[in-house]
């Protein structure tokens, strides 16, 4: 990321407008985390990974392309985070894919799991790394995120009914 927006530092000096894009964990059922975590969660395997307490932020493919397209289409400048407004603990985040697919979540996957299965390098960036990263910018901006919460943008990605509102 450091070498990429340096790249891009001559045009902005050049008077150019240059968004730079930090882009979370990108949702969607046909690539990325979510299409590995599908099957085991809906195995009713899926659990949290270690500890559940590292900070998954995270955005939809829809608002990930939308606010792209804002982007190009708007005035903003400068380091842009590309995550939804609601960033979640990996065990919410079980949690609330549990609940979206009416599967049990209560199996913790123990960290050495993924680590011997993508290596540890890979599996500490992608999995156990925590950063809590909200889109200022993007909200500053009044970005209208389709998904701005995980439920809504899980059940909008697979197809499920919006959960029952309480009366």
């Amino acid at each position: 990321m450091v070498k990429w927006e340096a790249e891009a530092a001559p045009a902005a000096e050049a008077g150019i407008r240059t968004p730079r894009i930090r882009t979370g964990i990108v949702l969607s059922p046909d690539g990325g985390a979510l299409a590995k975590l599908l099957p085991l969660f809906k195995l009713g395997v899926g659990g949290r990974m270690g500890s559940g307490r590292q900070w998954w932020s995270w955005i939809s493919l829809p608002d990930e392309v939308a606010a792209i397209r804002f982007l190009i289409d708007g005035d903003v400048d400068g380091p842009v985070n590309l995550t939804a407004p609601g960033p979640v603990t990996n065990a919410e985040f079980t949690k609330v894919l549990g609940r979206v697919l009416g599967r049990p979540t209560f199996l913790p996957v123990p960290a050495f799991g993924p680590k011997l299965l993508r290596g540890p390098e890979l599996a500490q960036e992608l999995l156990f790394t925590s950063q809590r990263i909200r889109p200022e910018v993007l909200e500053g901006a009044s970005f209208p995120f389709a998904h701005p919460d995980l439920d809504t943008a899980l059940r909008a990605l697979l197809g499920k009914p919006a959960a029952p509102t309480a009366a």
